[in-house]
């Protein structure tokens, strides 16, 4: 299958075991993959609207919407309307997620260090500059392939 598409196939294969990694790092904390980046965006940045945080991660709007949703129901965020705008809603950390923050951290730390490996930090250089130029790649052609 790689014969066609190697890049293609090497990212997707790259993906598919970061995110496994990922979801086993934050067993303990109770969190899918995806909901932790929710959560570090809005310790980072404090309340946000939705369609900020999808533009943000990177994410479509339905699967905020369930990863929102599903934070919600386990107390971790809590959504308002937009004092200004009534067609936003603002979401926010509630303080029972804040106990997660540092497992949250802790699993990110770990998975960049078994991501990165052995590598030294220029190799680590170029890969964040290759996988930049690739993300840039993807984003021109979603926006060509959309028109």
């Amino acid at each position: 299958m790689a014969a066609v598409g190697p890049l293609s196939h090497a990212v997707f294969r790259t993906a598919r075991l970061h995110k496994a990694l990922v979801a086993r790092l934050l067993r303990d904390s109770g969190l899918r993959p995806g909901q932790e980046l929710v959560l570090m965006a809005l310790w980072q940045d404090g309340p946000q609207r939705q369609v900020d945080l999808v533009t943000s991660l990177g994410s479509d709007a339905p699967t905020m919407a369930r990863s929102i949703t599903r934070l919600e129901r386990a107390g971790l965020v809590a959504r308002r309307p937009s004092p200004t705008d009534r067609r936003a809603v603002i979401v926010e950390a509630t303080p029972a997620a804040l106990p997660l923050r540092a497992k949250v951290e802790h699993a990110w730390g770990e998975l960049e260090r078994l991501t990165a490996g052995a590598l030294s930090a220029p190799r680590r250089a170029e890969i964040l500059d290759a996988l930049a130029a690739l993300e840039a790649n993807l984003t021109a052609a979603e926006t060509a392939v959309d028109s």
